[in-house]
């Protein structure tokens, strides 16, 4: 008897202790699960945005181009290496933001967050986000721009693991973090316009305009994706001409680094020279933004449903 009693009281604790670490990692599970739904969708357009920051043209001619030399596969390049920064960095940063806005929300007394503290918690969530992710991301920056440069100078990587092995191998580890600088601030302004906008806009369209869940979910989604494209779309430019750079003959890079390449940048096309491609990018960030949250909300229900 006195058996049967220890063994139920094992099994309570195993299932509490089970119970809890699933508490403490589902926002980040939940997090990576919806990012890299909304990357398989967007892929095909984050490769149109990154050809036409490179130079290749409009997005209609770079759509043309596209499917008549490389045909309709090429919109997926470099999706395995996609994938694996939703795996790393939206799993990261969707997780640390809603641990740490849960966490002040508590110390709040339960009360609704000012919009400047969900901004720091946005940046800070985005930093630690791109420390993570930040290997995975230039692997997919490389994957697609590699079709852009002289067949003698492309790398050829077969996919996202390939091509860290062939960083690793060729350049070092510490050459994972490449453009690391850039990548951290850039997802640090991201964040902050992405986050703390879209938890704003929840708490406007849900209690005071009365609107339901799906309208306020695409609202909320539509509000944040703006604010997160127009903050972070310089850091990214910057960022994704560090990363595809090359050497010339002597060995020297275009750019000593992320304020040489701004600051040339500024020079040559004047400020609106980071915008380039806005259009395409903020249709690229806003929808994905939008599924991103609209998946999480359907996990989330999923999980309700079986009680999990």
């Amino acid at each position: 008897m006195a058996d049967a009693k220890q063994q139920q009281q094992q099994q309570q604790q195993t299932a509490a202790a089970a119970t809890g670490v699933w508490k403490t990692v589902k926002p980040f599970v939940n997090g990576g699960a919806s990012g890299m739904l909304a990357t398989c969708v967007i892929q095909p357009i984050d490769m149109v945005k990154v050809k036409i920051q490179l130079g290749e043209g409009s997005a209609a001619q770079v759509t043309k181009n596209m499917l008549a030399n490389e045909g309709i596969g090429s919109f997926y390049k470099g999706l395995s290496a996609g994938l694996l920064r939703q795996a790393t960095y939206t799993t990261a940063r969707l997780g640390s933001f809603r641990v740490l806005t849960n966490k002040a929300i508590e110390k709040n007394d339960g009360k609704p967050l000012p919009l400047v503290q969900k901004a720091f918690i946005g940046l800070t969530a985005g930093a630690i986000g791109a420390c993570v992710g930040s290997p995975a991301d230039l692997a997919l920056i490389r994957m697609q721009a590699d079709s852009t440069l002289p067949i003698a100078q492309r790398r050829n990587y077969k996919n996202a693991f390939h091509a860290l092995y062939r960083i690793i191998a060729d350049e070092g580890v510490l050459a994972l973090w490449k453009g690391a600088g850039p990548t951290v601030v850039r997802a640090m302004a991201l964040n902050m316009g992405m986050l703390a906008s879209y938890d704003q806009s929840v708490e406007l369209f849900r209690d005071k305009l009365g609107a339901g869940e799906v309208s306020t979910v695409l609202g909320a989604s539509a509000v944040s994706g703006f604010f997160a494209s127009a903050c972070s779309l310089p850091f990214d430019y910057v960022k994704t001409q560090i990363q595809k750079m090359q050497p010339d003959a002597s060995g020297k890079y275009p750019y000593t680094g992320s304020l040489d390449c701004a600051m040339k940048t500024f020079k040559s096309g004047g400020p609106f020279k980071f915008y380039t491609g806005f259009p395409v990018y903020c249709v690229r960030i806003a929808p994905h933004v939008m599924m991103t949250w609209i998946f999480l909300n359907q996990i989330q229900k999923f999980e309700k449903q079986i009680g999990i």
